[in-house]
């Protein structure tokens, strides 16, 4: 195979390439383009997550700082006796 054969090919391979691409509708996203549709989904998706775990973050936070109290409470009651 001589350098236009291969020139050719390559061509022909990125021809094939681009018009299967194109009837699929697979494309790359540019430089600084908004993402596609099925981003936005999975950005809401981890969006609502990171809200869930903020929130149980919260009530374990809370739950410590009882226990802390409650014990220190305790503490106290037995040194007064």
């Amino acid at each position: 195979m001589n350098q236009y054969e291969m020139v050719a090919v390559i061509v022909v391979v990125v021809m094939v390439t681009s018009m299967i691409r194109s009837i699929f509708g697979l494309r790359r996203p540019r430089k600084g383009e908004r993402p596609a549709v099925a981003d936005d989904a999975e950005a809401r998706r981890l969006r609502e997550e990171v809200k869930q775990l903020k929130d149980r973050l919260a009530v374990i936070e809370r739950i410590t700082v009882e226990k802390e109290n409650s014990l220190e409470r305790e503490i106290e009651r037995l040194r007064d006796r």
